[in-house]
């Protein structure tokens, strides 16, 4: 069954009824079981379980550790272009923004790849708007190729592709790749995509299993927290790893937790996630899925991402920067697509991390 199947099947379903007869005794049992299904995983999103929450944090934990150990891996975006087709409604980059648009030239990339390499990061990913016809499939191959010379690995977030395409990117030395759905809800979907080929719903929603059958070693997916309703989309959002999980037993497949972050934008979210409703998200979904990787970005703050590390979290962005290019002169860094919230350096991210009894990890995987 494909995932869009899951997602017909849920159409009509309560997710409120469904909430409003979980009781205490249920979520009991859910945390006394190895494997949950999906109506488990339910239960513990719903505001009952939210009186659980140190009970699902701690097994959280010990499921992490279990999996993964005490190891938080590190990676650093670049973003090489700020070009958009898109007139998507919460994004910074939306074409009709008036923001200062850039496209780095492979000179350029090379200069920013050669400044982050010096801060000990191995893992890099880079990034453009989705504006295919100014960075096409060969500016794309020779950003890799480049990105290659000095990162363990390289992966991309960049507008989706056919497998055929990301075939071309492994083949250059990509392993990963990063494409968050955004929103799940078919009508919100529309509503927040208002032109080019981002409101094409299905194709974006089977980019990763593309990337999967391309050969890619990882993906890693998400839904824009805000855009609609929170538990309904990070339902959708789990289930949607399960089915990658199941799918393609020899892809590593990670989950992003992004929430509505400021941007150059008049947007505003019909939902709000608080930061407990952020740990409960988290916590049910490492006991729903205990392999997953978890991704937490510098959205969040310094402080609360050093509180979410034990509770699941096993992959960092550290130094972070939004905007075209910076690493090299940061005064060269264009309008950022989001507003950033820890702004430590990847030395200070890392002694955090160290101090909070864990290990950070600059290169856990490269080509053979």
């Amino acid at each position: 069954m494909s995932f869009f199947a899951t997602v017909e099947l849920y159409k009509d379903f309560s997710f409120t009824d469904f909430f409003n007869m979980v009781d205490d005794l249920q979520i009991e049992k859910v945390l006394q079981k190895e494997r949950l299904t999906p109506s488990d995983f339910l239960t513990l999103l719903s505001p009952t379980a939210a009186k659980y929450l140190e009970a699902m944090a701690k097994k959280a934990h010990q499921l992490t550790v279990q999996h993964f150990g005490r190891t938080i891996q590190l990676f650093i975006p670049l973003y090489i272009s700020n070009y958009c087709a898109n007139q998507c409604a919460y994004c910074g980059f939306n074409r009709k923004n008036k923001i200062i648009r850039r496209t780095l030239d492979l000179a350029e990339i090379e200069k920013e790849a050669q400044a982050i390499a010096r801060t000990g990061m191995q893992h890099v990913l880079f990034l453009t708007g989705e504006a295919q016809q100014l960075t096409p499939m060969d500016y794309l191959l020779a950003t890799t190729r480049c990105l290659k010379k000095y990162f363990a690995s390289v992966a991309i977030e960049i507008y989706p592709l056919d497998v055929n395409d990301y075939a071309q990117l492994a083949q250059a030395g990509v392993d990963s790749m990063t494409l968050f759905q955004e929103c799940y809800d078919q009508e919100v979907y529309k509503k927040v995509h208002l032109a080019g080929k981002k409101m094409d719903y299905h194709y974006r929603l089977n980019a990763p299993e593309r990337a999967a059958r391309a050969g890619l070693r990882s993906v890693n997916i998400g839904a824009l927290l805000g855009l609609a309703e929170p538990h309904r989309e990070f339902f959708f959002t789990a289930m949607h790893a399960r089915y990658l999980e199941d799918t393609f037993l020899t892809t590593e497949v990670s989950v992003s937790l992004p929430r509505f972050n400021e941007c150059e934008s008049d947007f505003t979210p019909d939902y709000l996630v608080d930061d407990k409703t952020f740990v409960q998200f988290l916590t049910a979904l490492r006991l729903f899925l205990p392999r997953v990787g978890i991704t937490i970005s510098t959205r969040e703050n310094a402080q609360f991402r050093d509180q979410l590390l034990p509770l699941g979290v096993t992959r960092y962005s550290a130094g972070s920067r939004t905007g075209v290019g910076g690493y090299a002169d940061a005064a060269e860094e264009s309008t950022p697509q989001f507003e950033i919230t820890d702004n430590r350096d990847v030395t200070e991210v890392a002694c955090a991390i160290s101090r909070l009894g864990y290990q950070a990890v600059f290169k856990d995987w490269d080509f053979i």
